[in-house]
C-alpha cells in the first residue's frame, strides 16, 4: 500500500476480533515507534505492553469506561520519560517529551494499519489511575493507550477541514 493511501485509509478502530497480536509484531511495532524523531535523540518515551485481561479491564475503567480497551487483545500504554529529557528543563518536560511520544504514536498507528490490524489513540483517561494500575514510577507519565487488534469494522472517513482554511503563509 502506498504511504498516501495508507494515511488516508487509516481509521480509529473501536471494535476488535479475536485474532492474536503476536509478541514479535508488538516488539517490531515499538521499534518502529521509537524510530520516530525525538528532541536531542533522547527518545523520551517508554511503552507498557498490557496483555492481561484483568489489567485491560482496569485500564478501560480508568479510561472513562471505554470498554473497547478491554475487548482488544492487547494494549500499549505510551508514556513520557521525564528523566531522559530533564536537561532541557521545563520545555523538555512540558513539550519535547510529548512531541516525542506523539511522533512515536503516529509511526505505530501507521504500522498497525499497514499490518492489517486496527487501533485507536486513546487520550481520555485518569492519569493517576493508569499510573497506579501499571505501577509507573514518578518520572513516567502515561499519555496514550493504544488498544490493538483485528478490526471488525471500517468506519467512514470523517470530514476534514479543507487545507486552504488551515494554511497561513509568512504570518497569520
Amino acid at each position: 500500500m502506498e504511504l498516501k493511501e495508507a494515511i488516508q485509509d487509516r481509521r480509529s478502530i473501536r471494535r476488535f476480533g479475536e485474532k492474536e497480536v503476536s509478541k514479535e509484531f508488538i516488539l517490531e511495532l515499538i521499534e518502529l515507534g521509537n524510530m520516530a524523531p525525538s528532541a536531542g535523540n533522547l527518545q523520551a518515551r517508554d511503552f507498557v505492553v498490557v496483555e492481561d485481561p484483568d489489567t485491560r479491564r482496569e485500564l478501560a475503567r480508568a479510561a472513562l469506561d471505554q470498554e473497547f480497551i478491554a475487548e482488544a487483545p492487547i494494549s500499549i500504554v505510551v508514556c513520557v520519560n521525564f528523566e531522559r529529557v530533564a536537561h532541557y528543563g521545563a520545555r523538555g518536560v512540558t513539550l519535547y517529551c510529548l512531541q516525542d511520544a506523539a511522533a512515536a504514536i503516529q509511526n505505530m498507528l501507521l504500522a498497525i494499519h499497514a499490518e492489517g490490524f486496527g487501533c485507536v489513540w486513546v487520550g481520555a483517561f485518569n492519569e493517576e489511575e493508569v499510573t497506579r494500575i501499571l505501577d509507573l514510577p514518578n518520572f513516567i507519565r502515561p499519555v496514550a493507550i493504544l488498544p490493538i487488534g483485528e478490526p471488525l469494522s471500517q468506519p467512514e472517513a470523517r470530514k476534514r477541514i479543507p487545507v486552504d482554511e488551515l494554511v497561513h503563509y509568512e504570518r497569520w
